[in-house]
């Protein structure tokens, strides 16, 4: 957060913008158009259901602050959008030619501000995170590089501006966090009922 700050203050958007965008390959052009994909709410969905086949994580209590986690974040973001109604970079800079963006990739040019693929990452790895026993706990840091690498990824396909990522990863792991924290008062009481469809 604190770096993100200071290369907000430091740099203009198109900097920063400038310099992941045009960086680029026919190897990174794939690979990101992948990566971005981790952040869509289809992949976090199965992910988040999935684990429901664990045991451990077949309880009201997980599938309640699985939604609240995931889901909370989803709709201020959206809602944050409509809000601020900013352009995206391909509108921004009206389609300049010095922009690297390929026509297979999502042809967006409204509503950038904050991105949405952004928060979606950063809330489902940051309540992956948090789920985990202390042992486990190195695994974050390998979480924390997905999620940066889908806001990375959201920069490099012209989807969004730096701002916009730094905004959506904040929003997405203060939200999540706070959600977990409050609803980990009641795991206790909540971890023993079972949904009935399991």
């Amino acid at each position: 957060m604190i770096m993100g700050g200071i290369l907000l203050k430091t740099f203009t958007n198109r900097d920063l913008f400038f310099a992941i965008n045009s960086r680029y390959n026919d190897v990174a052009d794939s690979l990101m158009y992948y990566t971005t994909m981790i952040g869509q709410g289809e992949i976090i969905v199965v992910v988040l259901l999935g684990l429901m086949h664990l045991p451990r994580f077949r309880n009201w209590w997980y599938f309640v602050t699985a939604v609240l986690c995931n889901l909370v974040p989803f709709f201020i973001q959206q809602w944050l959008k409509v809000v601020f109604n900013s352009p995206r970079p391909l509108n921004y800079f009206h389609h300049a030619d010095w922009m690297h963006w390929n026509s297979r990739w999502p042809y967006l040019t409204e509503h950038s501000f904050p991105s949405g693929h952004t928060a979606g990452a950063f809330s489902f790895f940051c309540f992956l995170t948090l789920l985990l026993p202390p042992k486990s706990q190195p695994w974050g840091l390998l979480f924390f590089i997905l999620a940066a690498a889908v806001g990375y990824s959201r920069i490099y396909l012209t989807a969004h501006f730096f701002a916009d990522v730094y905004a959506g990863s904040v929003l997405g792991t203060i939200l999540t966090t706070a959600i977990f924290v409050i609803m980990d008062r009641y795991r206790n009481q909540w971890q023993n009922r079972k949904p009935k469809s399991a």
